[in-house]
C-alpha cells in the first residue's frame, strides 16, 4: 500500500516536536549498557516470585530497536496436562489489540483515504452524535459508553458462521446513549474501537483481520501462528485460567456466558477458548515475542509501517475541547515510572491479562502476557522494567 503525507498529519506535526526525535537516542549504545548492568539471574528470580508450582504461566520480554535484551517464559500453558509456557505460546491479547487498530487508521490517513477530522458517520452507522470524528474514536473522547464487554465473545466452533455486523448492530441498539459531547473529556470505549474496525473495512475494502495481516504483520515478517485473530495452532495456545478462590470466580455467572466456563484444574478454573465479537477492539491472539516486534518497529530509526511524521502523531498527547491534555495519544495511554514517561496498552479478559510499554527516552519496550485473569501486569512491569531503565 503506497503511503503519502496527508495534510492532517503535517499540520499536527508542529505539536509533536517534543517527541519528534524520540528514536534518535543512541539506542544501540544504551542497550549494551543495560545488558551489562542487569544480572539476568536476578531478573529471573524476581519473575519466579510470581510463579508457583502447577500455576498458569508468564511471558516477559524486553527489547530495543535492534534486538531482544531479555526474555523469560515459565509456568504452565495447560495445568491439567502439565504443558509449559514457552516463547511460542500464544495467548489472547484483548485490548492490547487497539494500537494495531490505531496504526491501521493512520496508514489510511497517510494514503489520503481518510482524515482524522472526518466524521465517523461518513463511513459507518452509529446512533451517537453524528459529529464524532475518527480522531475522537481513537483517543477515547467520543463520549460513547463502555458497557462491560465480557459477553461479547463466541466460541471457535461458531466463528465460521458468526455475523460480526449483526453483533455490532445489536450492541449499538442496546447502548445508544452518549455520556457527553464529543471531545469534552476522556472515556474509554470498546465500542469506539469496534467502529474504527468497521471504518477500516469500509475504506480498505477487506475485513479487519486481513488488513492487519497484510499491512502490519506481514511487513514485519510476523507469521499467523505467531499473531493472528484466530487460534492457528491449538497445540501452542495457552488455556486461560481464573483463580478458584477469588471474587471474580464467585461472580463469574453474572459476567460470563456459560459456554466460556470449563472445568477446575487444581486451584484454577479453566476458561474455554473464545474469539471476540469485534476483533478491532481486542481480538488479537499472539505471543509476547510477536508483539515485541511491533514495538521494535516503532522504536527503530524509521518504521516500516508508518512514516516518521505519522509515528510522531501516534505518540502525540491529545487534548480535549478545552485544550487540556488528556493522558492519551491516538492509541496509547501515557504513564510515568519514576519520572520516565512511557506509552502503554493493557489487555484483559476472561482467562488472560497482558500489557505492553514503550519507553522512548530509554529506547526500550516491554511486553508481559499471562494466562490468568487477575494478574497485576501494571505492578509487574513497573517492578521489572525498572531494572532495565537504570
Amino acid at each position: 500500500m503506497q503511503r503519502v503525507n496527508c495534510p492532517m498529519v503535517t499540520s499536527d506535526f508542529k505539536n509533536a516536536l517534543s517527541i519528534s526525535l524520540f528514536l534518535l537516542q543512541g539506542n544501540a549504545a544504551y542497550a549494551q549498557k543495560i545488558v551489562s548492568l542487569n544480572n539476568q539471574k536476578v531478573v529471573s528470580a524476581q519473575i519466579e516470585k510470581h510463579l508457583q508450582p502447577e500455576n498458569p504461566g508468564i511471558q516477559y520480554i524486553v527489547v530495543n530497536a535492534q534486538s531482544m535484551v531479555y526474555e523469560y517464559s515459565g509456568g504452565l500453558a495447560d495445568i491439567k496436562h502439565h504443558v509449559p509456557v514457552d516463547r511460542n505460546t500464544t495467548m489472547a491479547a484483548f485490548s492490547m489489540t487497539k494500537p494495531l487498530t490505531a496504526i491501521a487508521i493512520l496508514q489510511l490517513v497517510e494514503a489520503d483515504k481518510i482524515r482524522l477530522d472526518d466524521r465517523a458517520s461518513s463511513y459507518v452507522y452509529h446512533p451517537y452524535d453524528p459529529s464524532i470524528t475518527i480522531k475522537q474514536l481513537l483517543n477515547h473522547t467520543s463520549g460513547i459508553s463502555n458497557p462491560l464487554p465480557l459477553r461479547w465473545v463466541h466460541t471457535p466452533e461458531k466463528h465460521v458462521s458468526f455475523d460480526e455486523n449483526a453483533a455490532l448492530k445489536k450492541i449499538l441498539a442496546k447502548n445508544p446513549n452518549q455520556k457527553f459531547r464529543p471531545g469534552e473529556k476522556y472515556l474509554y470505549s470498546n465500542i469506539a474501537y469496534w467502529l474504527l474496525g468497521k471504518i477500516i473495512e469500509k475504506v480498505a475494502k477487506q475485513i479487519y483481520p486481513e488488513y492487519v495481516n497484510q499491512y502490519i504483520l506481514t511487513p514485519l515478517m510476523i507469521k499467523p501462528e505467531e499473531l493472528s485473530f484466530t487460534i492457528v495452532r491449538p497445540e501452542n495456545h495457552a488455556h486461560g485460567y481464573l483463580k478458584k478462590y477469588s471474587l471474580m470466580n464467585l461472580v463469574k455467572g453474572f459476567l460470563l456466558n456459560n459456554d466460556v466456563l470449563g472445568e477446575y484444574e487444581g486451584d484454577w478454573l479453566c476458561i474455554n477458548d473464545v474469539y471476540l465479537d469485534g476483533p478491532s477492539f481486542g481480538g488479537a491472539i499472539g505471543s509476547a515475542s510477536a508483539f515485541s516486534r511491533i514495538l521494535q518497529d516503532l522504536l527503530g530509526e524509521h518504521s516500516v509501517l508508518i512514516s516518521d511524521t505519522t509515528r510522531d502523531l501516534l505518540f502525540q498527547q491529545t487534548q480535549n475541547n478545552s485544550n487540556k491534555n488528556i493522558e492519551m495519544t491516538l492509541g496509547w495511554h501515557i504513564g510515568d515510572l519514576a519520572g520516565i514517561r512511557y506509552f502503554f496498552k493493557e489487555g484483559g479478559g476472561a482467562g488472560f491479562h497482558s500489557e505492553m510499554r514503550i519507553y522512548p527516552a530509554k529506547g526500550v519496550a516491554t511486553v508481559v502476557m499471562v494466562n490468568q485473569t487477575t494478574f497485576d501486569t501494571k505492578k509487574f512491569l513497573s517492578d521489572l522494567d525498572a531494572m532495565f531503565l537504570i
